[in-house]
């Protein structure tokens, strides 16, 4: 973490300049066993809005600097607090929203088994590009498997996804599409 502080206030000072205060965005996600997390990320978005004070959507708001930011993952790199707060971890199935939880059918709420991770096993089999069912199945996957060889092959292969900038979002959407419900899918 010592050794990422530099890179961190470099991306804060960008994020002010760019997109103003606040420089981070928190979102309340589902941790382990579905207990609420507050997750921190940098900024990627602005804030405009519609007329009516209505937030415009999410790919009218990513701007080309916040496409970069979450291309390189350094959007991320707040979250290390979380892991030293110890509601996450450096590798499990990432927090997803607190409205997902009641979608989850039974298998797929085995993913709130393990605490959340900075990456996971879903990560390294494509990210973002990855459809839901086949996301949740690799979390549960990895809740069966979790060691440190596959948390360490995890990281490994995490490094390299980053730099070449694979699945950062599903394809023609700005990130993700929500997820629905196993029923929905």
């Amino acid at each position: 973490m010592i050794a990422l502080a530099p890179v961190a206030i470099v991306v804060a000072v960008m994020v002010r300049i760019r997109l103003g205060s606040p420089v981070l965005f928190r979102q309340t996600r589902a941790g382990q066993h579905g207990a609420p997390i507050s997750v921190p990320k940098f900024r990627s978005m602005s804030d405009e809005r519609r007329a009516d004070g209505t937030l415009l959507p999410d790919e009218q708001r990513l701007t080309v600097f916040g496409k970069r930011l979450r291309a390189t993952s350094l959007d991320e790199l707040p979250q290390l607090w979380t892991v030293l707060r110890g509601d996450m971890s450096l590798v499990g199935p990432r927090p997803l929203p607190t409205a997902y939880v009641d979608r989850y059918d039974e298998r797929q709420r085995r993913r709130l088994e393990a605490r959340p991770g900075l990456t996971g096993w879903a990560q390294i089999h494509g990210r973002n590009a990855v459809d839901w069912p086949e996301r949740l199945e690799l979390d549960v996957w990895y809740v069966d498997h979790a060691s440190c060889r596959v948390d360490v092959n995890v990281l490994r292969r995490t490094v390299g996804m980053v730099v070449r900038r694979e699945g950062v979002s599903a394809e023609g959407e700005t990130t993700m599409t929500e997820f629905l419900g196993a029923q929905r899918e």
